[in-house]
């Protein structure tokens, strides 16, 4: 999960490097550089998803969503900027696939409202935790890292909630972006692009002989 997601978003780091970070805290980067940050997200994302696994019988909220931004982001250089604001809400205005999102002054009233509207649903199932990925990633709350703070959520509320969670392989990211991009539209791109990470999950957890209830 941490590969893929991280390399949707641009980390230069191989799948087998990855594998390595985890497994001996060590890096071999060959005859190729690789950025500092990618290394770092890299370990953070694995901590990251350690505080998922630790917190997910938690209901969902800002916290709880701000403390996974701040544990991917800081030490980063992106933690250097006065303007770059790690563990809170964007400062400044961001785009995404060319797209506006919501502007820094409304982001916490748009944050609360989807907190709101989707913690009082009843039964939820894995088209709501879609349905609330999809309106995160439109508000796009903080000035970067919102795509792996978005499906760390996802991760959690299915952890929650004993539902199979997703996973969005590299390979799969245009359809996971045209998804995102006509959610408004059409939202069945997203959601089948989803189910197949499902999917995806499902044949990891029956290699590791791990039986879905």
């Amino acid at each position: 999960m941490t590969y893929n997601s991280n390399h949707i978003e641009g980390s230069r780091l191989t799948e087998d490097q990855t594998r390595l970070i985890y497994e001996t805290n060590t890096l071999n980067v060959g005859e190729e550089g690789v950025p500092v940050d990618d290394v770092l997200e890299t370990v953070h994302h694995f901590r990251a998803i350690d505080y998922v696994i630790d917190s997910a019988d938690q209901v969902l909220a800002e916290d709880f969503i701000k403390k996974l931004h701040y544990i991917l982001k800081h030490d980063t250089k992106d933690s250097t900027l006065d303007w770059f604001a790690v563990g809170d809400y964007k400062k400044r205005p961001n785009v995404v696939g060319g797209r506006e999102t919501t502007k820094p002054k409304d982001v916490p009233t748009q944050m609360k409202r989807l907190l709101d509207e989707y913690n009082t649903k009843q039964d939820i199932t894995i088209y709501d935790i879609i349905a609330f990925h999809a309106e995160f990633e439109k508000i796009h709350p903080f000035q970067d890292g919102n795509g792996r703070v978005g499906r760390l959520v996802a991760l959690k509320e299915c952890l929650r909630l004993n539902i199979v969670p997703f996973l969005i392989e590299d390979s799969k990211k245009t359809f996971y972006y045209r998804g995102l991009s006509e959610w408004d539209n059409e939202k069945g791109w997203l959601t089948g692009t989803c189910l197949d990470g499902q999917d995806t999950f499902k044949r990891l957890l029956k290699t590791f002989e791990i039986e879905v209830i």
